[in-house]
């Protein structure tokens, strides 16, 4: 009478190896790609909300924008950093590189790659990004 055999032969087991394989190089780019979506859209809204905090600074100082900072100081109407609220591992820095007597433009610089680039968005409300593809969808 034979014994019956428990266990995996090695062949399965490298089947099965394999499929993880072919899943996971498929699947992996995917979730890169949805995580890198979520982060931009985070970085959306902070911008939007730093416009609105711009706006409010001007209706407090007499319709002039200058003067208004973004960090950690005592002028600062807003963070420099994406998340917002400090947790988790920073994916966008915030600041503000054109600040005129009537007008702003608002940029958000990725830390690490992103296919959009940078995001800016000006006190007209014109949203753009540096690789010129239309990334506020």
């Amino acid at each position: 009478m034979k014994a019956k055999q428990m266990g995996f032969t090695l062949i399965e087991l490298m089947i099965t190896v394999a499929i993880i394989g072919i899943l996971s190089s498929v699947g992996y780019p995917s979730y890169m790609s949805h995580i890198q979506k979520a982060k931009r859209s985070e970085a959306q809204a902070a911008l939007v909300s730093m416009a609105t905090a711009m706006e409010q600074w001007r209706v407090e100082n007499n319709n002039d924008y200058t003067g208004v900072t973004v960090g950690t100081g005592d002028t600062s109407i807003f963070t420099d950093r994406v998340p917002t609220d400090g947790s988790g591992t920073q994916s966008y820095t915030l600041s503000i590189p054109t600040l005129a007597t009537g007008n702003y433009t608002l940029q958000a610089t990725p830390v690490s790659t992103d296919d959009c680039g940078t995001l800016t968005l000006d006190s007209t409300g014109v949203k753009a990004s540096s690789t010129g593809t239309n990334c506020w969808e």
